[in-house]
């Protein structure tokens, strides 16, 4: 006898192999290269991370509203971020800033990476810690703060996200990267881009990349 699932999301996760599948392919021809990185976004249910209502447009390459005036941004600037971020290396210790619903940091965890991701919204953080509990992927530490601060305590890191862009880069974000560690951030205001910023014994390389759109970076926690 056939197993009847009576719940829309788990129809939607039913089906979620081969859009999945289509997701990466899609990835595979806008020049993401790292394996890693498309495992991992096949791996994570992104319908998981969004409302139900929008659950048939999850695969889908665009960014999806997730309450808050905030949004879960495009697989393919997920995909792009993560792989600039552990290009040619190792997967270390990682920052996010901005947790959103979640998905950047559960594929940020199915990358192997240990993640600390601070997220300004409180309700925003409680939808991430149910959504990362229904993946199965709880071994993030999620801190409800001002991202601008980082977070000093757990320094220095390997590697800091932000999905959310800052009008400059936050002084105290540099002081927490390791020496080698990248920065990878949109940077801007009606104008942003993304900014790849290594941390060397010469000091810091930047590096001007592509266009992007994220809600701005700002302080203070709600």
């Amino acid at each position: 006898m056939a197993l009847q699932l009576t719940s829309s999301r788990q129809d939607y996760g039913m089906l979620s192999d081969r859009t999945r599948m289509r997701m990466i392919d899609r990835l595979r021809q806008a020049g993401i290269r790292d394996e890693r990185v498309l495992a991992a976004m096949y791996e994570v249910q992104r319908h998981l991370f969004v409302d139900q209502a929008l659950a048939t447009r999850a695969y889908d390459d665009v960014a999806l509203p997730i309450g808050m005036g905030q949004t879960i941004s495009q697989p393919l600037t997920v995909a792009r971020m993560t792989e600039l971020l552990f290009a040619d290396r190792p997967i270390g210790k990682v920052l996010e800033i901005g947790t959103g619903c979640g998905y950047q940091t559960a594929v940020l965890l199915k990358m192997g990476a240990t993640v600390y991701s601070i997220e300004r919204i409180g309700t925003l953080l409680d939808k991430a810690r149910k959504h990362l509990r229904t993946a199965k992927l709880v071994h993030a530490r999620l801190v409800h703060g001002d991202g601008h601060f980082g977070l000093p305590e757990a320094a220095p890191f390997d590697g800091i996200i932000m999905a959310a862009a800052a009008k400059a880069v936050p002084e105290a974000l540099l002081g927490q990267l390791a020496e080698g560690g990248r920065l990878i951030m949109p940077m801007g205001d009606t104008e942003q881009y993304l900014w790849h910023i290594e941390k060397t014994r010469q000091g810091l390389q930047r590096t001007k990349l592509d266009a992007v759109k994220f809600v701005p970076l700002l302080p203070g926690r709600d």
